[in-house]
């Protein structure tokens, strides 16, 4: 009876093990202080002032607000995309910048987007945009030699100020838009850019995470 018990128990541990989910939570919303930005990332400006805020809509968010400007918060992480493929995250669009369309270069404005860089220097990008249909899926390299693919995950101000989770296999995105096996995540930025049709935009950021799991 003894040892029926421990098998019992060795298995139902298995079980467990097998169906319990994985995640890294790399923006974690609910552990900030109030007024303070979160310590572990970095603000990164490519053009004019940022303006980033901590914020509370229910529950503890980031404020994102560019004018005429282009700025993210980035942060180191080392993911195995294929033990944690999900990439979940909630945000909020408040502002989008008129006129705003990734497929040109002129107008390559988005009130908010999710970064993913892989270890080969190629990179995902997850889209708020003005005018390119929900589902775009796209090379958004503008440089010579720099890898950007780009996935509309949502469009136009039908979902404006709500709060949308969205969830993403991005080792099976990277192998869609590059044609191989994704390498290990280094690193995640979300940004906010309105230099180029010259506007305002705004958004807001809940938790981000790696997930072994679809939520």
């Amino acid at each position: 009876m003894k040892k029926s018990f421990l098998l019992f128990g060795f298995l139902l541990f298995l079980v467990q093990a097998k169906t319990s989910q994985l995640a890294c939570i790399v923006l974690n919303t609910a552990n900030w202080g109030t007024g303070r930005l979160p310590s572990d990332w970095q603000i990164k400006i490519n053009h004019g002032k940022p303006d980033i805020s901590v914020c509370n809509d229910g529950d503890s968010c980031l404020h994102l607000k560019s004018d005429k400007s282009s700025f993210a918060l980035e942060h180191r992480v080392d993911v195995d995309p294929y033990q944690m493929p999900y990439l979940t995250w909630r945000w909020k669009v408040a502002q989008l910048p008129p006129g705003g369309d990734f497929r040109r270069a002129s107008t390559d404005d988005q009130a908010a987007q999710v970064l993913v860089a892989f270890d080969d220097k190629r990179i995902l990008t997850y889209i708020w945009d003005s005018s390119a249909p929900k589902g775009t899926f796209q090379s958004a390299s503008n440089i010579p030699l720099v890898h950007i693919y780009a996935v509309v995950c949502q469009s136009g101000t039908a979902e404006a100020n709500k709060w949308i989770a969205e969830s993403h296999n991005i080792a099976a995105d990277y192998e869609r838009a590059y044609g191989r096996s994704a390498p290990r995540v280094k690193g995640l930025r979300l940004q906010i850019n309105s230099q180029h049709t010259g506007t305002t935009a705004e958004s807001y950021f809940g938790e981000v995470a790696f997930r072994s799991i679809q939520q």
